[in-house]
């Protein structure tokens, strides 16, 4: 698939969001930046939140929300970089909201009532103004957590649990009707369907779903799933690692296909331009975010930006 770098020597960039300037707001997980990507390239850090931020969308407030997963310790070789397991500087895992003016950030949500947040990681805006959010937990060197799927309102005023179990939940997203929320799982590269009765309530499956998912899609041989994004059509495109790419999947789960890119750490796409066909794909490996030319435009989000 070819291609277009926009900028080079990101420290892991993920959470993409594309802007009506035609910037693009990013994560530097590894150095704990929120990051903007100007038309020509230029970058300028919009703030440093510590920690691991690691999804970013536009509130209804004009606000960007993070999902901050706490921080990682990282794995560096000849100029590539990826993730290994909780920091020795963890700070927790916590939804925050930046001011894109001030560069001001605050905390929103760092626990569901009692249970704490472990590694925030994915986050999609609904119509109402609340944020679903993904937990994927944090891996130690001898056990990991179990993640989950959370809403909160943005005003920091409630926040419910909506999935759980779920084994490193990670990309979610909303149909264009909003009436289905995606999920999907990295480590067994797994796509879940949750159909939404209300905001921040799902209907469930029954037993032998783990967690009242749906299974829309699960991939065979050794890939794994990251963030995604959804078609206005209503394909889910899953940013796929190992099998570096983009994987894109129907709603039915029947029609899967996948365009590959050149880094084995591809791990998030947004859309944007005039006519929304403008993939932007983060490579975190490699440190590049960069522009694909999408045949099917993508769903315009409700926070353009």
């Amino acid at each position: 698939m070819e291609f277009r770098t926009l900028a080079e020597g990101l420290q892991f960039p993920e959470g993409p969001v594309a802007l009506a300037d035609g910037s693009v707001l990013l994560v530097e997980i590894a150095a704990g930046t929120l990051t903007r990507i100007a038309p020509d390239g230029t970058k300028s850090v919009v703030t440093t939140t510590g920690g691991g931020p690691n999804g970013a969308a536009i509130g209804p407030d004009g606000k960007c929300y993070v999902a901050n997963n706490g921080g990682f310790e990282w794995h560096r070789e000849e100029g590539r970089i990826r993730p290994l397991t909780q920091a020795k500087d963890y700070s927790g895992g916590r939804l925050e909201r930046v001011d894109l003016k001030t560069g001001a950030v605050e905390p929103v949500y760092r626990a569901c009532g009692d249970m704490p947040l472990k590694g925030p990681n994915d986050l999609v805006i609904d119509a109402a103004g609340g944020v679903y959010f993904t937990d994927l937990g944090k891996r130690r060197p001898r056990e990991m957590d179990i993640g989950a799927v959370y809403y909160g309102k943005p005003d920091g005023s409630s926040i419910v649990e909506v999935a759980y179990p779920m084994v490193t939940p990670n990309g979610i997203g909303l149909s264009p009707d909003e009436k289905t929320l995606y999920v999907a799982e990295t480590e067994a590269a797994r796509l879940w369907a949750f159909p939404i009765d209300a905001p921040g309530l799902v209907k469930k499956e029954p037993w032998p779903s783990p967690h009242g998912g749906r299974l829309v899609a699960g991939m065979g041989g050794y890939q794994r799933f990251d963030s995604l994004a959804v078609q206005a059509d209503g394909r889910i495109c899953v940013a796929t690692l190992i099998n570096g790419g983009i994987t894109v999947i129907s709603p039915d789960g029947r029609h899967v296909e996948h365009h590959a890119m050149p880094d084995p750490m591809t791990t998030n796409i947004c859309f944007g331009g005039p006519d929304m066909k403008t993939a932007f794909i983060t490579l975190s490996w490699t440190g590049r975010l960069v522009a694909v030319d999408w045949r099917s435009p993508g769903l315009k989000l409700n926070q353009a930006g």
